[in-house]
């Protein structure tokens, strides 16, 4: 048995996956928590699982084991005893659920009695996932202040930035898993490095420390050009990612929305245009790959959140606004987000377009945006929501 232990938040595709499947190769024994009884019940008769390696030159299979799962709805106690014993826990469970993860693994740090701080990394497509997570498990209702300095010495949280394409999976997949061969999981090395620790070793992660310039290159360009193939594949009634890539329109306006965005990535982080360039072909050529038979709808969905402030369209074209910039292929995604609506499967579409009906055109940009009229692009928003509700 190994003696390295990690528990990791999410049973789904990218927790068994992509950060499961890299903590297995390094030799930790992984955790699984997470509240839906059919993946822990799955987990727990099953020993072993598949992950298979897509969209390369060839398929490759790694056999996951030496696990075990926990339903952290019914048996709390011993979720808090294993993390307290643990020494990584990551999560990727989706940035609205950090906050219900949190009260749990607050308690297990008091408790911890080992010399060794944990290793606390959120897994999720959002800017700065494990602050939100750490600012969770500080709030006064899980740490009291008196507390913190303590909390403070037995935790390390680092920002992390994952990059890997899980497509549709088969009905009959059950926890077996296929996953595009190219990843990308960056982490930050700071939390460590500054109160000279080593960080803890994981199976192809790349230590930095500047996160930032990372983590927004991957959300505005990865994120950015999937959603706005993704949205206007739905409005052309495409089945997949790539079909909507092969109608030449689509893709000239996702090349012209990824241009926009590397505008900003090239003067806010010191990347060349050579490199950026570089990277954009790269991430559409992976997007574009028919092995993945990645469903349209399925990288729609949630356009609540990736309508958000600092998502995927609005975080770069606020950004961009404010500079005097060209946004125009932005706004167009924008607008294409929201005509996601009511899409079967997807109870933010339909919450969408309660939102659109209930509300008017600012009352939607200020709730559903996080915009105000101090932002430069509050005008054109708002236009975009008025075209829509029309």
């Amino acid at each position: 048995m190994s003696s390295m232990k990690a528990v990791h938040f999410g049973g789904g595709n990218i927790g068994r996956g992509f950060v499961a499947e890299k903590l297995h190769m390094t030799g930790y024994e992984v955790v699984f928590v997470d509240v839906m009884d059919s993946i822990i019940e799955q987990l727990q008769k099953t020993k072993s699982y598949t992950v298979t390696e897509i969209g390369g030159e060839s398929e490759k299979t790694n056999t996951i084991t030496n696990y075990r799962a926990i339903n952290s709805k019914t048996h709390e106690a011993d979720v808090i005893k294993e993390i307290a014993s643990a020494d990584i826990v990551t999560c990727a469970v989706g940035p609205n659920i950090l906050k219900f993860i949190a009260p749990v693994i607050a308690k297990a740090i008091d408790r911890r009695t080992s010399s060794t701080p944990l290793a606390v990394i959120a897994c999720e497509n959002a800017i700065g996932a494990t602050d939100t997570l750490a600012g969770h498990i500080k709030d006064p209702k899980n740490t009291p202040d008196h507390k913190l300095s303590e909390h403070d010495s037995k935790v390390r949280y680092a920002n992390s930035a994952i990059d890997r394409i899980v497509p549709q999976q088969p009905a009959n997949a059950g926890l077996n898993v296929s996953i595009e061969s190219f990843f990308e999981w960056v982490v930050e090395s700071t939390p460590w490095t500054k109160t000279g620790l080593k960080h803890p070793e994981i199976e192809g992660v790349k230590w930095v420390e500047d996160l930032v310039p990372y983590i927004e290159r991957k959300l505005f360009t990865v994120n950015t050009g999937h959603a706005a193939a993704a949205y206007y594949g739905h409005a052309r009634h495409k089945k997949f990612i790539h079909d909507a890539l092969e109608d030449h329109e689509i893709k000239k306006i996702v090349h012209e929305a990824l241009a926009e965005t590397s505008h900003l990535i090239v003067h806010k982080h010191g990347i060349t245009n050579q490199e950026q360039k570089h990277y954009v072909n790269k991430i559409i050529k992976r997007i574009s790959n028919p092995h993945l038979e990645d469903v349209v709808e399925r990288v729609g969905r949630a356009p609540l959140r990736k309508l958000s402030r600092k998502e995927r369209f609005l975080g770069p074209a606020t950004e961009l606004a404010e500079r005097g910039d060209n946004i125009d292929a932005l706004l167009g995604c924008i607008e294409m987000a929201f005509r996601f609506q009511n899409v079967e499967g997807d109870e933010e579409s339909a919450e969408l377009a309660k939102i659109l009906k209930e509300h008017d055109a600012k009352s939607v940009v200020e709730k559903v945006c996080g915009l105000t009229e101090k932002d430069k692009i509050f005008p054109q928003v708002v236009k975009i929501v008025e075209k829509v509700k029309a």
